[in-house]
């Protein structure tokens, strides 16, 4: 059965967001350090599904108590999630979405989408019906301000108050692995490649501030040589970026992005308007977007594929399948 993704707002959510450290990690960091943990994206795409209980989870199946435990903890100390008793005797409780976590269903949607048309055949993806329509839908990036298509060339980005490479980067992000029950989900598993590793995340963002010569790269990465070719060898492999000839050097080549990288970019830019929402610097944001087209500061949303109206949590329902389109192709009903 469908689950729509109506509001499962706890109580004790904050409306104005959570105040970050001055000089410390910005919202930008934050934002990769909890949505960079495939534990967590596992526990909020089943959050969106219904799940409530520990037992909930427990019960889906490939987690520890220890790593449920943990994220769970995690979850609720960022206010995502709301922990709340609903029996005394014995105490019990339930874990509920707050209007922080809530928001999140726009960063699912565009992880999922990308997903589905980008990577290869592996893991078990929802499909997204949009309930105004009937129609299981692709979400399109729309600017908020003038409601038209939004995409990496129409939008510019400058860097805000709190931005700057060592504070927009967690430095405890990388992508934790265990054996036995604990095994990482493979759920969105290229997203995690971008994602979920600090070094990688440093690249995606160069990348898409226009780095794309290995010098540029090491100057913003502020990484070794080592972990500079490296993040740029898994790219490449990943056919996120490719490989093109220098014009002003025979023995060296220029990274672009290809069609796949840059259709990551409705994912970056949802997460960072999340994060700057809900976790925010004294000195203001991290970064500012502007849309060329009509020259307003950029907000993103999203909009159905196949009526065109935009999209918003209760007309969204995600449905669980044992039966996957196969990975790779954009196939007509989604």
């Amino acid at each position: 059965m469908p689950d729509e993704l109506a509001p499962d707002a706890g109580p004790t959510s904050p409306s104005a967001g959570r105040k970050l450290d001055p000089g410390g990690d910005n919202a930008i960091a934050v934002t990769l350090g909890l949505l960079g943990d495939e534990w967590n994206l596992w526990i909020l795409r089943h959050s969106f599904q219904g799940a409530k209980r520990y037992s909930d989870w427990m019960r889906i199946g490939g987690i520890s108590h220890a790593v449920l435990s943990s994220r769970l903890a995690t979850l609720t100390g960022a206010g995502i999630l709301d922990r709340i008793r609903y029996r005394d005797k014995p105490p019990r409780y339930e874990y509920r979405r707050t209007a922080c976590g809530q928001q999140l269903w726009s960063v699912l949607l565009t992880v999922w989408s990308w997903e589905l048309r980008w990577t290869p055949d592996e893991g078990v993806l929802p499909l997204m019906r949009h309930i105004t329509c009937d129609s299981h839908f692709t979400p399109l990036l729309l600017c908020a301000s003038c409601g038209r298509p939004a995409g990496l060339g129409d939008v510019v980005a400058e860097m805000g108050p709190s931005g700057g490479w060592t504070r927009s980067v967690p430095a405890a992000t990388s992508r934790r692995r265990s054996s036995g029950a604990a095994r990482m989900p493979r759920v969105v598993p290229q997203t995690m490649e971008l994602l979920g590793n600090r070094w990688s995340a440093a690249m995606l963002g160069a990348a898409f501030f226009g780095a794309t010569r290995y010098s540029e790269f090491a100057e913003r990465m502020q990484a070794s040589p080592t972990i500079v070719a490296d993040r740029l060898r898994t790219f490449t492999e990943l056919g996120v970026l490719r490989e093109c000839p220098n014009t002003e050097r025979a023995d060296r080549v220029t990274y672009q992005l290809t069609e796949k990288g840059r259709a990551f970019f409705p994912v970056v830019v949802s997460m960072i308007a999340w994060g700057q929402r809900w976790f925010r610097a004294p000195e203001g944001d991290a970064i500012a977007f502007a849309h060329t087209t009509c020259g307003d500061a950029f907000t993103p949303r999203l909009a159905c594929s196949e009526c065109g109206l935009e999209l918003d949590a209760p007309t969204v329902s995600v449905e669980s399948r044992t039966t996957d389109v196969p990975r790779g192709r954009t196939p007509n009903t989604f």
